[in-house]
């Protein structure tokens, strides 16, 4: 229950053993991604374009939900640093009412949207009527899958990595297990289809969120979440709030930078070289990310403690691991691009074209740890409006006007320069922010 380690381990390994828990946990859970895709285009093409277009309302409920969970876990880890237990313990309470209220409101009104917001994008009723029997069931388990996500990001707060980690395997694993038997009706489990997809995936979110209530009950962790806690409080909501907003639209943003680019791209018949790069370089950034999550408490923690030094050494060290990411990943996009772009595509003119774009695009992966770890950083130290300036100016600012303007001097080239350009300027400019907010 002895939360000093956080701040008396030696910084790099205490950061590596953090983040590495959480880094494989998220590239398991990219795997399960495309496992789930696998089995459902099995189904038919309606259905792996149904899941398509339901995807971006379900990538509105895990932004928001994903979001708020993190304002509550840097909030956690400043006020355990600042040994003010009870207001953790508040937090991790009021926090976990929000999140569930936010789970049944984006549920209600996704399941009402779900049938209008797929006809703006297909005439085709069989799609629909997919896509509105997926989203049904699926959002259905949106509460509990709030309430799970809280868990994950309480346990981290508290440094809990390993037991995040095992509950996340065990939610990805089970959905994997239960995808095939369920959708095709295998053993004694009746043909669903897609329904079984959406049924096997909520089950999973369920087992994730049954795992950590054992885990909370069996083996404490150092906040509490009571009914008695619950009562809203003004300034700590306003806290946890002030970082999940942020959060959550930094979270959102990816999305609308996809699609604006497709559109400038489409004129050039370039998208599906777009869409392989994002499937390639989800490995690289979510690794980054793992490191993020496993600072961001370190950071928060030790903020409360008023330990500043150690506060830049834990960001120094997590700038250089991420780094590190970045450099292996530029080496592999530079050496052999062709090979990389080919799991996707047998075409040797898309190959060739999707080789120019890696190795201009992963020219700006170095600089990219800088404001990926920045942003990370400021999230722990509660500032997320800085955090979200980042975000706003990496995923839209910058490159959409860029790739727009030098897309029509290079064409399809002037896009994937826009992205090595747009790292390099945000990277400066996160590192003003880093020196006035983290080493002031």
């Amino acid at each position: 229950m002895n939360q000093n380690f956080m701040k008396e381990k030696p910084v790099m390994p205490l950061v590596i053993s953090m983040a590495l828990p959480m880094t494989f946990s998220m590239l398991v859970n990219a795997l399960y991604n495309i496992i789930d895709s696998y089995f459902v285009a099995r189904i038919s093409e309606d259905a792996m374009t149904a899941l398509s277009l339901v995807f971006p309302l379900q990538n509105l409920v895990n932004a928001v939900v994903i979001g708020f969970a993190i304002g509550i876990n840097a909030t956690i880890a400043y006020f355990l640093g600042a040994q003010k237990q009870n207001t953790a313990d508040k937090a991790a309470s009021l926090g976990t009412l929000f999140n569930m209220i936010h789970g049944l409101i984006l549920a209600v009104v996704c399941i009402a949207i779900t049938a209008p917001f797929l006809a703006m994008f297909t005439d085709k009723r069989s799609i629909i009527d997919m896509g509105a029997a997926y989203a049904q069931i699926v959002f259905l388990f949106a509460v509990p899958n709030a309430a799970g996500l809280c868990f994950e990001k309480i346990f981290q707060s508290v440094g809990r990595m390993k037991t995040s980690m095992l509950c996340m395997l065990i939610g990805c694993v089970t959905n994997i297990i239960l995808d095939p038997f369920m959708i095709f009706g295998i053993g004694f489990f009746p043909e669903m289809g897609i329904r079984g997809a959406a049924i096997a995936t909520g089950i999973g979110q369920m087992a994730s969120l049954v795992s950590y209530l054992l885990f909370y009950f069996f083996k404490p962790i150092p906040v509490k979440i009571r009914w008695k806690d619950m009562k809203p409080e003004a300034e700590l909501s306003r806290k946890m709030y002030s970082i999940g907003v942020p959060a959550t639209l930094s979270i959102a943003l990816p999305s609308v930078q996809v699609s604006a680019l497709n559109a400038i791209l489409a004129v050039y018949s370039a998208s599906y070289v777009l869409g392989a790069y994002f499937k390639l370089q989800t490995f690289l950034y979510l690794t980054g990310n793992g490191v993020v999550q496993g600072m961001r408490p370190l950071i928060g923690y030790n903020y409360g403690a008023g330990e500043s030094k150690r506060v830049r050494e834990i960001f120094r060290s997590a700038l250089v691991l991420i780094a590190g990411v970045m450099v292996i990943g530029t080496i592999l996009c530079m050496a052999v691009p062709q090979t990389l772009i080919g799991l996707f595509t047998s075409n040797p003119e898309t190959i060739q074209f999707g080789k120019e774009a890696l190795r201009l695009i992963s020219i700006g992966f170095i600089a990219s740890s800088v404001s990926v770890t920045v942003s990370g950083a400021l999230e722990g130290l509660g500032k997320g409006k800085e955090s979200l300036v980042i975000s706003v100016l990496r995923y839209i600012a910058v490159i959409l006007p860029l790739a727009f303007i030098l897309s029509k001097i290079l064409g399809a080239a002037g896009v994937w320069h826009a992205f090595w350009i747009t790292e390099v300027v945000v990277a400066g400019i996160s590192y003003v922010i880093c020196k006035k907010e983290i080493f002031q």
